[in-house]
Formats: structure tokens, C-alpha cells, sequence
């Protein structure tokens, strides 16, 4: 097996948002470059060297098995998918993403192509700040100094300013710092399997909903107004118990939990299929258990129209579900439309996913990751 090389890299952005280019830029460093073994605080600083929009900066120390020249061409690679033109004209300019290889393990390289350590690396404040955060006693094996010594001696007019937002080393990272997340959806929205991808894909403990095993169920489909009530509390006593035990306690080999339901969905169910009185009832026992199981640190609505809803239950061929009409998955719709109402924004992400298959498509599913993966890194802001 080829030995890895430590690699110590620079990333900067000035165009779009900065933040969510840094992280594109590390997601595609971990999966193409190599491992990431550490990550600096992001720094924000004035252009350098051309008159543009302040930068976010940060280093990255990455362990890789490319050889130097093979490094460069990846890191020019993803910058050039991340949307970075580079032009034959002379000078810096405004950029999405800038990726510098500031050391190869103590290797120094001379060439037309690549320059390593990196010529500029101790003339530059916002390179040396967040480096002395990663690799304060790394020697500059040209200048015989370290971090810390060519920081002290670097002139400069302002010193970068640290900002709150934190990059991910990858997206098994991200996801664990939620702790638990909940797909919900309507009837037939595929909540289910893409809580089920999801888990797989970033190693999440994954809680699913027991509603196949309600006996209630089928009864209900032939007979809502008899069954409404049993069938509710029955949802109710499941859920609750479910979620305390399957959410009270973290596994130790998964990183974070995800569900294909939340225990609130039983409010949103019951205020349809209920009568008021009975209703009424319900919430009061409700609001008790509500009070005591966890709740989710992302809810994701995943939205499809209502014809789109009829054509996945028909073609899912569950046969207590052929009955349900498009008023009663519409009256869903809008129930839990006016949940999120009153749901903190920074908590709620909603998706339609009505022109979508994330079952045949694989770049569907990579579309709802990202778009998952945006709204939590924005949210750090």
C-alpha cells in the first residue's frame, strides 16, 4: 500500500457564498484529494494584492497518497467544478474558490508548474493565521522558521478576523452535528427511503415508523368514522413508545440519529380524522407525552403534489391505502403546512421534490443531500 503524504492546503473564496464554496471545497478534498486530518477557524480579511470583496479563509491539513503534481491537478480539478474561471490575464481577481498547496510533507519542489513550500506562503497574513491554528510548530523547511515565527514577523495591516462559522471535515461530520433529524411527508412522499439512503450513506441510527404492524389501519380505510379514534390513540401509544426508546439513548457505532417520522405527526393526523370532541381529548393526552420525548434538530418536509402522492401509493400497492382520495392527502398537506408555521425557521427545511425520483435517480438523491447539506451549513452563519 502506497504511504501517505501530509499535505498542508490553503482555501480562500471572495464570490457567492463564501462559506458554502469552503465547504463544497473540503466535501470534494476528502472525497478526491485525500483525508482530512485537521481544519482551521475560518478568517475573514480584505482582498490581497487587487481591490475585490473580503475573503473567508482557512487551511486544511490533509493526509493524501498523490503525488504532488497528481495534488495540484485535483485541487485545480474542484476548483474548476466550483465555478473558478482561470484567465490568461495577469494579476488576482474576485474568485469562488482558491486552493493553494502551501507544504508537501518537508519536500521542496522547483518547477514551471508547481512551487512548494508556496512562494508567497509568509507574506500573507490570512494564510499564516489560520495555519498557525493547525500547524503552529510546523517548520518552513526554506526559511528554517515556524508558523508561529513567520506569523510574529509578518507585515501586515490588519490581522484576519475569526468568524463563528465552522467548516465539516466531511458529510458524515455534518450530519452527526445535528444529533437527530426527521424526514415527514404526506402519504406516499418516500420519507422512508430517503430516511433509509440517508442512514445508509452517513452511518445514521435509523428509526422507522411501525405503521405497517397497526391493526387499526386497514379498518380505518374501510371505516374511518367507527375506527378514527382507536386507530389515533393506537398511533399515539406506538410513537411514544417508540421514540422513548429508540431516541432516549444514542447507539455508539452510528453518528447521529434519523427518522422517517416525528410524534408530532400524530396532532396533524388526528385534527383531520377526528370529531371535535374527540379531538379535543386527544390533544390534552398528547400534549403530556409531547412534553417528554426529543425532538428533532432538523425537520425536513418532503412536498409532493397531490397526483404525484395517488400515482406513488397505487404504484407501492399497499391494498389498505387504494381507498385514500385526494381531499383526505391534501387536508395532510395543508396540516402540516400549518405546523411549520409555527416551527422555528432555522429548524425546518422544506423540499419539493415533485419533479424528483431519488429512487431510479441518483443525481435526484444527490440534489435533495445538497440541498439538506446547504440548509445546515447556512444555519451555522
Amino acid at each position: 500500500m502506497q504511504a501517505s503524504q501530509l499535505t498542508y492546503l490553503s482555501i480562500g473564496s471572495n464570490l457567492g457564498d463564501r462559506l458554502l464554496q469552503l465547504q463544497e471545497a473540503v466535501f470534494h478534498i476528502k472525497e478526491e484529494i485525500g483525508e482530512v486530518v485537521a481544519i482551521s477557524p475560518i478568517y475573514e480579511s480584505a482582498a490581497w494584492g487587487f481591490s475585490g470583496g473580503d475573503f473567508y479563509n482557512a487551511c486544511l491539513a490533509v493526509r493524501t497518497i498523490l503525488p504532488p503534481m497528481d495534488l495540484l491537478q485535483g485541487m485545480l480539478t474542484i476548483e474548476k467544478r466550483l465555478g473558478r474561471v482561470r484567465g490568461e490575464a495577469s494579476g488576482y481577481t474576485s474568485r469562488t474558490v482558491d486552493l493553494d498547496i502551501l507544504y508537501f510533507d518537508n519536500e521542496i519542489i522547483r518547477s514551471d508548474q508547481l512551487t512548494v513550500p508556496h512562494p508567497k506562503l509568509q507574506e500573507r497574513l490570512f494564510v499564516l493565521r489560520p495555519l498557525a491554528d493547525i500547524a503552529p510548530q510546523y517548520y518552513h523547511p526554506v526559511l528554517g522558521k515556524d508558523t508561529r515565527n513567520l506569523l510574529q514577523e509578518c507585515k501586515g495591516e490588519d490581522m484576519p478576523r475569526k468568524i463563528k462559522s465552522i467548516l465539516y471535515p466531511s458529510r458524515v461530520a455534518l450530519f452527526s452535528s445535528l444529533q437527530f433529524m426527521a424526514i415527514e411527508g404526506n402519504i406516499g412522499a418516500g420519507k422512508t427511503t430517503l430516511a433509509k439512503k440517508m442512514a445508509e450513506d452517513f452511518n445514521g441510527k435509523l428509526v422507522l415508523e411501525r405503521f405497517a404492524e397497526n391493526p387499526f389501519l386497514p379498518k380505518f380505510y374501510a371505516d374511518r368514522n367507527r375506527y378514527a379514534f382507536p386507530l389515533e390513540m393506537s398511533f399515539l401509544a406506538d410513537r411514544y413508545q417508540q421514540f422513548m426508546d429508540d431516541t432516549s439513548q444514542y447507539d455508539l457505532f452510528k453518528n447521529f440519529m434519523i427518522s422517517d417520522y416525528d410524534i408530532y405527526k400524530s396532532l396533524i393526523f388526528a385534527r383531520i380524522t377526528l370529531q371535535q370532541e374527540e379531538f379535543e381529548l386527544y390533544r390534552k393526552i398528547f400534549g403530556f407525552m409531547y412534553q417528554e420525548v426529543k425532538k428533532p434538530r432538523l425537520y425536513i418536509y418532503l412536498y409532493q403534489t397531490t397526483e404525484r402522492l395517488l400515482e406513488n401509493i397505487k404504484k407501492r400497492g399497499r391494498a389498505y391505502e387504494q381507498g385514500i382520495g385526494p381531499e383526505y392527502l391534501e387536508k395532510i398537506n395543508r396540516g402540516y403546512f400549518d405546523f411549520l408555521k409555527s416551527y422555528p425557521k432555522q429548524n425546518y427545511l422544506t423540499l419539493d421534490i415533485s419533479e424528483m425520483d431519488f429512487v431510479e435517480a441518483p443525481q435526484d438523491y444527490q440534489t435533495v443531500v445538497k440541498a439538506i447539506q446547504n440548509f445546515v451549513i447556512s444555519q451555522n452563519h
